[in-house]
């Protein structure tokens, strides 16, 4: 059982501020219809509250449309929107669906996740240390250029004492 994890990141899409999957996609995966799939969740909705799973509205479809390009029908060929899962509700997903081939996605799906919470973790670390960096050097170009400007106040009045004017005597 082979589920390629480069394929599995693409279906991951990023809604109403959380990543989430797409129903059709994970019945490709799991390798079920998608309407079997969405009955099984119908059955068990007390399992899937709205922050694990949730139909997604005409406009956020047209949204994700654009980024996908399905089909040019009205919901690609349904009747009804799509329902995403968020992580918790792909691990739900796997008390539902009770095959081998749905454990081993979900344990596929699962370490995507995680990967790509570790990559958020590391980027927010980068920028943190960034941003270290530019306020510590922000403050040692104040010092340097205070320092400058003190340089400058003391050789300048030096500098015209012994200065020869140039041009012509009256």
């Amino acid at each position: 059982m082979n589920v390629q994890i480069q394929k599995i990141e693409k279906m991951i899409y990023i809604l109403r501020g959380q990543k989430v999957m797409l129903d059709i996609d994970l019945a490709r995966l799991y390798e079920v219809e998608t309407k079997h799939l969405n009955r099984q969740i119908n059955r068990n909705r007390s399992r899937f509250p709205e922050d694990f799973s949730f139909r997604i509205t005409n406009e956020e479809w047209k949204n994700l449309r654009c980024q996908i390009g399905t089909s040019s029908l009205e919901h690609g060929g349904r009747r009804y929107l799509p329902f995403v899962f968020t992580e918790n509700g792909v691990a739900m997903l796997s008390s539902v669906l009770k095959s081998e081939r749905a454990v081993q996605v979900n344990i596929s799906i699962m370490r995507i996740f995680t990967k790509l919470r570790s990559f958020l973790l590391l980027e927010k670390e980068l920028t943190n240390r960034v941003d270290t960096l530019e306020q510590g050097t922000n403050k040692m170009f104040k010092i340097v250029f205070e320092r400058l400007d003190n340089i400058e106040e003391i050789i300048t009045p030096k500098l015209a004492e012994n200065r020869r004017k140039i041009g012509l005597k009256n």
